[in-house]
């Protein structure tokens, strides 16, 4: 990724906190790949079995309350 798409990565997910760190390198990860393939499904985007479980997780996680 070049530097424009790092910054925007991080200023639309610094907000975001998951109940766990690989939780939200996946979500980054998530991001990045669809945001390479818009309008695409998700096992499109995530090009293998692998990355299309591993997004499931991410998707699922309930927002923390509270901080």
């Amino acid at each position: 990724m070049d530097g424009t798409a790092t910054l925007w990565f991080d200023e639309e997910l610094a907000s975001c906190s998951l109940a766990d760190k690989r939780l939200d390198r996946r979500l980054r990860q998530l991001v990045g790949r669809m945001g390479g393939s818009i309008g695409a499904s998700i096992p499109l985007a995530c090009q293998d079995w692998a990355n299309t479980k591993a997004a499931y997780p991410v998707l699922l996680e309930r927002p923390r309350r509270g901080g």
